[in-house]
């Protein structure tokens, strides 16, 4: 990647500072103290370098999910989602969400395991991406309402690139429960 691309940057014009995006950041805890977890994080959120203007949602419990389903036995998430608007390119951000995770004790040792922090870049604008490195937006995002509730008391004009309002994608899913 270009290193000015990286840092802000529009690569076809080396010294014009790319416009914003906004992105969506998915936020989860459920090992801790989620509450202090979660504020700490977004409060990180804040302090990044060509991050402007974060707001967060009001977070929201839910069960945690595995990849055979749902499951109560685990401790419950508390999630919430941030839109923060960026110069970072997407990568650039997603690398600095994971270093949020790792100084909050984020250990990846299974699949959809228990977690201190878990980031999830869910949306960059409008960018789809299936990079191996970066799949944006978020494959599940549109099947998960502890996404796209909080999202939604954001945003209530939310879109999913490729998958729809976020409004009527909730709405799905709900009838479908």
């Amino acid at each position: 990647m270009n290193r000015r691309l990286a840092h802000g940057f529009d690569s076809e014009h080396e010294n014009v500072p790319r416009p914003p995006v906004r992105a969506v950041v998915g936020l989860g805890s459920n090992l801790g103290d989620r509450v202090a977890t979660l504020d700490a994080a977004l409060a990180e959120l804040q302090r990044l370098p060509l991050v402007d203007d974060v707001r967060a949602s009001a977070p929201v419990e839910s069960v945690a999910v595995t990849p055979d389903g749902p499951d109560a036995e685990r401790p419950a998430y508390l999630n919430a989602v941030a839109l923060v608007q960026t110069r970072l390119a997407p990568s650039v951000l997603l690398a600095f969400l994971q270093a949020i995770e790792t100084r909050h004790g984020r250990e990846r040792r299974e699949r959809w395991g228990d977690r201190t922090l878990d980031l999830d870049l869910i949306a960059y604008g409008d960018v789809v991406s299936r990079d191996a490195h970066l799949t944006l937006p978020h494959p599940r995002a549109a099947e998960r309402d502890f996404v796209l509730v909080p999202w939604l008391s954001l945003d209530p004009d939310a879109e999913i690139p490729g998958a729809g309002r976020v409004e009527d994608l909730l709405a799905q899913l709900r009838s479908t429960a």
